[in-house]
């Protein structure tokens, strides 16, 4: 057997793939568990078209937070709720370190969304941007790394060197609704290599109120951009 064969199985059997939700080794393929994925929750239809927010009114064609709140992104899509299972799977990605999750994050986005994405036409995926101070202390940046591998799959180029977060600001988690926005207020600049860009994604983690996408899509706006496009990983409920 070839030497590069064996090496990889000896690298596998001591670093087996493991899920990222409940970190069990699993046997097959990488990926979600089967059990885990049974237990996430999926976006699915209904859901809110301009965020993406799951929706318990199959009546109803926006969320109360698109209803009432102008959002200056065009549309977004979201992979899971944020429920339980993936904000701990996500926690560990951002915090532990478990940059390998960043992959198949990417291949559940492709799986469930790949050509309603290209159908965007978008010339390029922008991850949200750390300011450099956290990501000094971090070490990566999450968005960026899902960004990269969701490219990969697509693609479509991911770029990072679009907006720049400007400042540094509260972490979102700790603030309510109204302070989210205000937190992000000015936060995101954009470079001059954004004016090849018409159509863009902006890829984060998580999403709750979109202060984070306004904020970004603000910024590319006036910067020539046409169209802002959204995809996240997980995203809170829509009413």
């Amino acid at each position: 057997m070839h030497r590069g064969i064996l090496l990889k199985r000896f690298v596998k059997f001591l670093y087996p793939d493991v899920c990222p939700v409940c970190s069990d080794v699993v046997a097959d393929q990488p990926g979600i568990c089967t059990m885990c994925r049974e237990k996430l929750k999926y976006i699915h239809n209904p859901r809110c078209l301009k965020c993406g927010k799951q929706m318990s009114d199959g009546e109803k064609e926006y969320c109360y937070d698109c209803l009432t709140h102008h959002h200056s992104y065009t549309k977004g899509i979201a992979v899971w709720g944020y429920t339980d299972g993936i904000k701990q799977s996500i926690y560990r990605f951002k915090y532990q370190n478990c940059r390998c999750f960043a992959d198949i994050y990417a291949q559940e986005i492709a799986s469930r969304y790949a050509e309603h994405i290209k159908r965007w036409g978008a010339q390029a995926i922008l991850p949200v941007p750390l300011h450099s101070k956290r990501l000094a202390d971090r070490g990566f940046n999450q968005a960026k790394l899902v960004a990269d591998a969701l490219g990969k799959r697509l693609g479509i180029p991911s770029d990072d060197t679009v907006l720049i977060r400007d400042r540094s600001t509260v972490p979102q988690k700790e603030l309510d609704d109204k302070q989210r926005f205000k937190n992000l207020e000015n936060a995101f600049i954009i470079t001059e290599n954004v004016v090849r860009y018409k159509k863009v994604i902006i890829l984060d983690d998580i999403y709750t109120t979109g202060a984070t996408m306004d904020a970004c899509a603000k910024a590319l706006h006036e910067g020539g951009v046409h169209e802002v496009y959204s995809v996240v990983l997980c995203i809170g409920r829509g009413f």
